[in-house]
Formats: structure tokens, sequence, C-alpha cells
């Protein structure tokens, strides 16, 4: 593929990639805790914060792990259940999905699941998601990403634990089923995610390297990474959140809560506007003020009397800012004071 880095995709009615929004996930995952009440309040947190998808995980123990699985280490402390035993009690009912995205839809925030098996990805499409999130753990997992990549939705893959060649393969896979709208997720597959392995600048390799919009889905601590990763030019961030750290549940400990995902969203749209155009105009016109009052200009360093021919020793600089400007004083010095001029007065032209 080209290296150009100015590519867009369009999810629904949003519009991704290079000066668009960044579009914010909000990562319910497995925080629901089986509770469809829970599941309902986290995707209101979703809508209050600002975020533009909330999304779910379509799952089953059966099709995901071995039951052989060994048990991860950062779950001690978190559960004693095995890998397997786990990961059936905080599946998602099947059940649930279609009264899930219909709230969603009437509360007006997009709804995302991702699939991890081919039934997953047809009962989603019977739901009209407007795109398929693959995890990081499933790309290599060609047969299901060619398989979601064919229903023709725009494709976000996370990106973690690959290599470049783990990266081409899945997006050969997508544009072998037709489908070229992809969108690539840094990702560091640790929970928590150090800060240190976060890796914010593989967005940019991976934009140039695939000439597609490309993202962060975060598993650090926190938003500040998040935040960082808007202002380095993400198009997509995705956040586990949760109701409470203090939740019983694999995933709850490494999110943020309602309150951080609210100050994530609004500090990524400020950072947005605060990146500007790029452009050095001159004072906005909020600056007006401060141009004409703090800037320096020409001020009479004495008093000079109508008629004296103006020398330097007459003219200093200060503030305020509407008189001559201090680069023009060798333009001043020779002419003459058309009126009487008090000391520190600021110099116009009129006056000389």
């Amino acid at each position: 593929m080209s290296a150009a880095s100015d590519a867009r995709i369009k999810v629904r009615d949003q519009w991704i990639g290079a000066g668009e929004p960044c579009f914010v996930i909000a990562e319910a995952g497995a925080n629901h805790n089986r509770d469809q009440s829970m599941a309902r309040e986290l995707i209101d947190v979703a809508v209050h914060a600002g975020a533009d998808a909330v999304k779910f995980q379509t799952y089953s123990a059966e099709t995901l792990y071995s039951k052989k699985t060994p048990r991860f280490s950062y779950l001690e402390g978190v559960s004693s259940k095995d890998t397997w035993d786990l990961i059936k009690e905080i599946e998602l009912p099947r059940e649930w999905q279609g009264e899930l995205a219909a709230y969603a839809k009437k509360q007006g925030i997009l709804f995302l699941s991702t699939p991890f098996d081919h039934r997953a990805v047809d009962e989603l499409a019977a739901l009209d998601v407007p795109a398929y999130k693959i995890a990081s753990f499933e790309i290599v997992d060609l047969p299901l990403i060619a398989y979601a990549a064919a229903k023709g939705r725009p494709m976000i893959l996370s990106t973690g634990l690959a290599s470049y060649e783990d990266i081409a393969d899945a997006v050969e896979a997508c544009a072998s089923a037709g489908n070229r709208d992809v969108i690539l997720l840094q990702c560091a597959s640790l929970y928590p995610a150090p800060p240190a392995r976060m890796n914010l600048r593989a967005m940019a390799t991976l934009r140039y390297a695939f000439a597609v919009p490309t993202g962060l889905s975060d598993h650090s601590l926190g938003i500040h990474v998040a935040v960082a990763a808007a202002a380095l030019g993400a198009c997509v961030i995705e956040k586990h959140f949760t109701l409470s750290r203090a939740l019983p549940g694999p995933d709850h400990p490494f999110a943020v809560e309602p309150g951080e995902l609210t100050a994530m969203v609004r500090q990524i749209r400020e950072v947005e506007a605060a990146m500007g155009d790029g452009l050095k105009l001159g004072p906005s016109p909020e600056e007006h003020e401060m141009h004409q009052k703090a800037r320096r200009s020409l001020v009479a360093a004495r008093a000079i009397p109508q008629g004296a021919v103006i020398d330097r020793s007459m003219v200093t600089i200060k503030r305020p800012g509407h008189g001559i400007r201090p680069k023009l004083v060798d333009l001043l010095v020779g002419r003459v004071a058309k009126v009487d001029i008090e000391e520190d007065t600021v110099l116009t032209w009129d006056l000389v």
C-alpha cells in the first residue's frame, strides 16, 4: 500500500481519519458482570461521557479457549477460577445483544461488539453494527477476519503482540475479502499496560506503512496516555471503563470510572481544539485587546516640543502596542514633531 496518511473511513454517519474528530469507543467489554441493568447503565455512562460508541464483546468460552489454557498471572488475586471457567462466567448472554443494541440506539450512541467467532459475526451483522472491532489476540485468526471483512463493514483491528507481518496478513485478509476500510489500533496487551510499553509513536508507523487511519486501544491506568494519543493524531481511541474498579471481575481494575471517562473525552476534545490549523497569521480576534495594550511600540522618552527634530534619544520602547512599531524607529528619527508631545506619549504617525 502507499504511504499516504490522509485516508478517511465512514462509520455510519461519522468520518474517521485525518482532520476528523477522534472517534472514542467506550469499551464496556465484560464489565457488565452478567447483569443486564448494569450493562444498560454502562451505556448510559458512555452517552453521558460523550463517547461516540459503546462496545461489548461477543464470545463463548467453548469457541474461545481450550479448557487446558493455563491461568494468567495478571489475574492472580482477581479470581481463583481457571481461565475457561472465568471466561464462561463473564460471557455476555447472546439474548441480551438485541436489547442492548436497541437501547444504545435509543440513547443516541453507536453499539459495537467484538466478535470472536463466525456465529458472533453473523449475529452482529443481524444487529446492523456499523463496524467490526477485532481484538489483538485474534489478529492471527485470518479466517475470522476475512469472514467479518466480507460483510462490508469497516474493520477496526487492534495490533497488540503483532509484528509487521501479522498486521500485513490481517490487512491483506480484509482486502482479499473485498474490504479496504481498515483502521489499525496500536495496543500493548498488558493489563494494566505501563506507559513505557504503550509505544504511541507506532500509530504514525502504522499510518505510514499501511495508509490507513490509526489510533490507540488503551489499557493503561488513567486517562493521560489516551489524551496524549489524541495530540499525536489518533483517529480512534478505545478505553475500557467500569462503574467501579471495586467490582469483581478481571477487567475492572485497569478500567476508568465514569468521571474519568467523561474527563478523558472532554480533554480529547480540548486537545483537538488546541491543535489548531498550524497557521501563524497574527493575533486572533480574541487576542485583539492584548495586541493593543500589552505589545510594545515607540513611546516619547521625554517631552518633545513642537518643531523639534526627533532623534533616537527622544524615543524608547514600551507597552502598550497601538503606536508605531519598534522596527520603524529609523523612519521616525529625523521627522519633525507637529505638536508638543508629552513624556510617555505613545507615538503615532499623526504626531510627527
